[in-house]
């Protein structure tokens, strides 16, 4: 089986095909184009929404935005990935439980800068992406971070100038996507999405909301990243993220703690906290939450050393941690693991909320045929349908 390969749009193939878009289904020019990243996770999964540390890069694959301001309250909506006709929506109805699909990430950014007292009308708006659709590299946030610094543009917010206001757009799609498209996710792929720098990867504290820009380079030590799109089924909208996230905050609240990053700042450390917990379900979510945060730690402090080499063992306790302890891994996710270590990759992991998506490895940058090759032959052995590759390096946030 011959590898496919997810292709990055070049800004002016991205920009050209959005334009082409807006004009033929609105008769009109829009007022500019847009565009954010999508993201893959180094290492700190599930560890957002428990106010933890995660260490994500920002996608040379973009979701692009044409859009144009309108004079009343309606929204008109169109996207090259959905055949199925514009629609229409008045952003006075826009309402948690109100709007369904894919408009939902869209309208839902508009009605959270309203909620923050943002003065957003209508809009026309024209999408087009090369993110991977569904493979947990963040088509969502990217789809909102597109739109939110469209928008930002067009009614002269002045919050995208800034690292702090490109804080807040990244709060306010989270907050879109959560209360109005209904995916109870944390804020670590907006915040990559919107405050990522080319050439670096984004060390998000998720307690406070800091960020530091780590160099990373991958080529200069003769490594590259490889994703793999599984192809296997991921849904944050079915109940099984939401059931994560539940576990911690029942766990933290057991602990008498905010978020369970607390417990990693705690000398009593860990086994004190696992030995208050008398759920084995929670006991196995903290510590992987915990000991992920840790992993992050020491992820950033080898790439200050210039020892990229070593963070593959990380990537894999981190995998193991996901499999075993957090249980979001699944068929699909593990062999691709399995495969690339086989066939020498460095580290690999899941990456993303799991449950099928995405995972990577850190490989050779002379082997990345060959690991693709062996990763989509082990899936024809196994019946599987065919997974998808491409090899991510650090890309710049939405503008």
């Amino acid at each position: 089986m011959t590898p496919e390969w997810l292709e990055a749009w070049t800004p002016e193939v991205g920009t050209a095909r959005v334009a082409t878009l807006f004009a033929a289904r609105f008769d009109q020019d829009p007022d500019g184009t847009w565009s954010a990243p999508g993201r893959v996770n180094l290492i700190g999964e599930h560890t957002d929404y428990n106010g933890g540390l995660c260490l994500p890069i920002a996608l040379p694959h973009r979701t692009y935005a044409a859009l144009r301001r309108r004079d009343d309250d309606a929204v008109r909506l169109v996207s090259a990935q959905e055949p199925d006709g514009m629609r229409t929506i008045a952003l006075a109805d826009v309402a948690p439980g109100a709007v369904d699909g894919w408009a939902g990430y869209v309208v839902g950014v508009a009605w959270a800068l309203r909620q923050a007292g943002y003065a957003v009308g209508g809009f026309d708006v024209a999408i087009d992406s090369c993110v991977p659709y569904g493979a947990g590299l963040s088509s969502s946030a990217a789809l909102e971070a597109s739109v939110a610094v469209a928008l930002d543009a067009v009614f002269a917010l002045g919050l995208a100038g800034s690292d702090e206001g490109r804080a807040t757009l990244a709060a306010l799609c989270v907050r879109a996507e959560n209360e109005i498209a209904g995916a109870p996710t944390g804020g670590m792929d907006q915040a990559a999405a919107l405050r990522a720098q080319q050439g670096h990867a984004l060390l998000l504290d998720c307690l406070d909301g800091s960020v530091r820009h780590v160099p990373f380079d991958l080529a200069a030590h003769d490594l590259a990243l490889l994703v793999v799109d599984t192809r296997a089924e991921h849904a944050l909208v079915d109940g099984q993220y939401a059931a994560r996230r539940a576990s911690c905050e029942a766990a933290a609240a057991r602990l008498g703690v905010g978020t369970l990053r607390e417990i990693s700042d705690d000398p009593r450390g860990l086994e004190w906290a696992l030995d208050k917990l008398d759920d084995e379900v929670q006991v196995r979510r903290v510590r992987h939450v915990v000991n992920e945060i840790d992993r992050v730690t020491w992820f950033v402090a080898l790439l200050d050393a210039g020892e990229v080499g070593l963070v593959g063992t990380l990537m894999n306790q981190s995998h193991a941690s996901l499999r075993d302890d957090y249980e979001v891994s699944c068929r699909e996710l593990d062999l691709v693991v399995d495969t690339a270590r086989v066939a020498g990759a460095v580290g690999a992991r899941m990456t993303g909320g799991g449950f099928g998506g995405s995972a990577i490895a850190l490989v050779s940058a002379d082997e990345v045929d060959r690991v693709a090759q062996a990763v989509a032959d082990a899936f024809a052995d196994a019946g599987l349908r065919a997974p998808a590759f491409l090899v991510a390096t650090a890309a710049a946030a939405a503008g």
